[in-house]
C-alpha cells in the first residue's frame, strides 16, 4: 500500500507495535528444550491481548500465529513440538492484521551456545537489510534494494537465496512490488514517498536450491545449510525509511 492519510500511518504503526511486542516476547524465551509450538503460544497471546489475527490463516488458512523456521528452513515453518537444541538457527516471523492492517517482521535467533558461523550469518543478514535501508530512498530505482543486500551478504562470504523476495504489505501480506534481494537492473520502477514495503533479506550458507516441504507450508534448503532471515515493514520516505516494525 501506500500511504495517503495520517489514519493509515497510524493503523500501520499500530500493526508494527504488536509485531515488535510479539517478536521481543518470542525471542526471550528461546532456548534449550522450548519447542516451536511453544514460541507460537506466546505469539498467539500477545495477539489476543491487541485484538490482532494472524494475516497468513486470514488469508491462507496458515495453521499458526507465527511461522518458526529451524536451521535449514528458511520461511513459513509451520511449529512443532521439537525441542529447540543448542546452535539451533531459529527464524521468528510474525504478520498480524490489526484493525485491517498488515505488518510483517521477522529475526534468527540462535539457541546458545552459537557457533561462529551461525553468529556470522545472523550478523550478516541484519546488516544487509541495514545497508537496504540506506538505498532505499524515493526517487530511487527498486533495484538499489536488491544491490545493497547483495553487496552486504557477498562482502561477508554468504548467499542471497534468491528464489524469496520482499513484498509490499499493508491491507493484505503480499502486494505490489515485489522486492527482490539481488541486483536486478531492468527492475526501474521508482520508489516513492508512503510505499509500505516489507523488507527481507533471506541468506544461507551454501548455494543451492530451495523446496517446500512435505508440511506443504515449510519452505526450506538442503541439509546441512544454514539459513537467516531478519525482516521489517517500512514506509519509504525522501530520507530513510521509517521503520515501523523495529
Amino acid at each position: 500500500m501506500s500511504i495517503n492519510s495520517e489514519a493509515e500511518l497510524e493503523g500501520m504503526k499500530r500493526a508494527g507495535a504488536v509485531v515488535a511486542k510479539a517478536l521481543a516476547a518470542m525471542k526471550a524465551a528461546v532456548k534449550p528444550g522450548v519447542t516451536p509450538a511453544q514460541l507460537n503460544d506466546i505469539c498467539g497471546e500477545v495477539f489476543a491481548e491487541h485484538n490482532a489475527v494472524s494475516a497468513p490463516y486470514l488469508e491462507y488458512g496458515a495453521p499458526a500465529h507465527a511461522f518458526v523456521s529451524v536451521n535449514a528452513d528458511v520461511v513459513h515453518g509451520l511449529p512443532t513440538d521439537r525441542p529447540l537444541e543448542p546452535g539451533d538457527v531459529v527464524k521468528l516471523d510474525v504478520t498480524p492484521n490489526v484493525g485491517g492492517f498488515v505488518a510483517d517482521a521477522a529475526l534468527t535467533v540462535v539457541v546458545p551456545p552459537a557457533s561462529k558461523i551461525a553468529e556470522r550469518l545472523v550478523a550478516c543478514t541484519e546488516a544487509a537489510f541495514w545497508a537496504a535501508m540506506k538505498a532505499a530512498q524515493a526517487g530511487r530505482p527498486l533495484y538499489a534494494i536488491g544491490r545493497a543486500v547483495e553487496r552486504e551478504v557477498k562482502r561477508r562470504g554468504f548467499h542471497v537465496i534468491r528464489e524469496l523476495a520482499g513484498h509490499g504489505v499493508g491491507r493484505a501480506i503480499h502486494e505490489v512490488p515485489e522486492v527482490l534481494n539481488f541486483y536486478y537492473p531492468n527492475n526501474l520502477t521508482k520508489l516513492t514517498e508512503g510505499l509500505v514495503l516489507a523488507v527481507e533479506p533471506m541468506v544461507a550458507t551454501k548455494v543451492g536450491r530451495i523446496n517446500t516441504r512435505t508440511d506443504g507450508w515449510t519452505i526450506g534448503a538442503r541439509s546441512g545449510t544454514l539459513t537467516a532471515h531478519y525482516e521489517h515493514t517500512v514506509v519509504i520516505t525522501q530520507g530513510r525509511p521509517l521503520v515501523l516494525t523495529a
